[in-house]
């Protein structure tokens, strides 16, 4: 059902600070940073082999990621894994106990469909399903 990690985002504070330090193991970004408002954030992108490294900066108080730099800080934030068909792997993973936050899909950047997973049932950790064209 999992092709490959797709990307790993990382949650901090400051974007600019961090793209200093960021840049010096991994070169520039592939692009300029962006800004994804469904979520209320500001990110930054590289590309290391098939895998994307994301840093992700909230820009308000609400959602999510913001929430989530309130109660743990700084460091990383999620994993998301690739899929063929979010939907359905979605069904799979719900029928083997673990929850989908969000029965429907949500846009994330480019054409990428990502659907969250609880944390609560992958023992703390942060995951999400994503499907992609390329």
């Amino acid at each position: 059902m999992i092709k490959r990690i797709h990307h790993i985002n990382f949650i901090v504070k400051d974007l600019d600070r961090a793209l200093q330090a960021y840049q010096v193991l991994f070169g520039d970004p592939v692009d300029e940073p962006e800004m994804l408002p469904q979520r209320g954030v500001k990110l930054a992108r590289f590309k290391i082999g098939e895998t994307w490294l994301i840093l992700v900066q909230p820009v308000g108080d609400d959602g999510i990621p913001a929430q989530y730099l309130k109660q743990h800080g700084e460091g990383f934030f999620l994993i998301s894994c690739q899929v063929d068909d979010v939907r359905k792997a979605a069904g799979q993973v719900s029928n083997d106990g673990i929850h989908v936050l969000d029965p429907h899909p949500r846009q994330g950047l480019d054409d990428w469909q990502v659907m969250d997973l609880d944390a609560d049932d992958l023992f703390g950790a942060n995951f999400q399903l994503v499907e992609c064209a390329g």
